[in-house]
């Protein structure tokens, strides 16, 4: 009884037209969503996989992908928007509300939003810049500077998208930083990059020697094959760069391949350390770098 009443009701007409329309464009929309994000997840591992810098071997991925896998990202985010709109633009038509008495209140709804929302308004726009400008991209390693934070945010970009800027720090750390918020980016992988290594060392310490040595490890991880293609030129001992109270140091620099630094820097390191091992001579008491190091 209750079911042929509900079947011959008015509700029951409205649930088997525009009802059965609006679940299916529900539906839909959210389909289409899962389907844009599957897409747009093949399209990233597609780029890379295939494109990789040509100059660098394919050692690291070229600024062309990091560009492109963060316009993926962005153009994920825009289109799934886009979709969720305009299905609940037709599903609000389904029950009967006329679009143009919408105009109104969006008007007012807009105004309202445009003081509240300022924050987001600021972080697209940011964001689009960002993406103009190609700043930085997906698998760059960066600083971020914000307001009231000394020093910025290190880490690895995970996911570029117009409203926020997601960083894996060393620590395995998931940073997540609205553009708008963003007042200097440092890019550490862009073209090129240098380990810069200074060497404290007693003033007793013979200089002659100590730069030899220094030179020996340099010539060393150059004529290594599993180093030297990750070299864009030879270390350089640039020789006494400070000179204190019972000790100078020594600075060694080298140019690497974008984000090389920090593996260049490691094992720059352990061969001086085996170099002053070797000649009978205590390592230096500690030994610096002037590189932040990603995840």
């Amino acid at each position: 009884m209750i079911s042929a009443l509900f079947k011959n009701s008015h509700l029951g007409l409205w649930a088997k037209t525009n009802g059965l329309v609006i679940v299916l464009l529900a539906l839909g929309a959210v389909l289409l969503t899962r389907f844009v994000s599957w897409s747009s997840l093949q399209v990233a591992r597609y780029l890379e996989r295939q494109v990789r810098d040509q100059v660098s071997g394919g050692l690291v991925p070229s600024e062309h992908s990091k560009h492109a896998r963060a316009l993926v990202q962005a153009g994920e985010w825009a289109v799934n928007g886009l979709v969720y709109f305009v299905a609940g633009l037709l599903i609000l038509t389904r029950f009967g509300v006329p679009l143009t008495t919408l105009v109104a209140p969006a008007t007012v709804a807009g105004v309202a939003l445009g003081f509240g929302a300022q924050r987001v308004v600021q972080d697209l726009l940011a964001g689009f810049f960002l993406f103009a400008e190609r700043q930085y991209g997906f698998g760059d390693v960066i600083r971020l500077s914000v307001p009231g934070q000394t020093p910025g945010t290190s880490g690895t970009v995970e996911e570029l998208t117009l409203r926020t800027t997601k960083l894996r720090t060393v620590n395995g750390e998931l940073v997540i930083i609205p553009n708008g918020q963003i007042v200097q980016a440092t890019n550490l992988s862009r073209d090129w990059s240098r380990v810069v290594i200074d060497i404290p060392l007693p003033a007793d310490y013979d200089l002659d020697q100590a730069t030899e040595l220094l030179r020996s490890a340099a010539d060393e991880l150059t004529s290594d094959d599993e180093w030297k293609d990750l070299l864009l030129e030879e270390p350089t001992v640039l020789g006494v760069e400070s000179i204190d109270v019972g000790y100078y140091q020594l600075r060694l620099t080298a140019r690497t391949l974008p984000a090389k630094q920090w593996e260049v820097g490691r094992e720059l390191r352990r061969r001086i350390a085996l170099a002053f091992q070797r000649a009978g001579i205590d390592p230096p008491r500690s030994i610096l770098t002037n590189a932040d190091e990603p995840a």
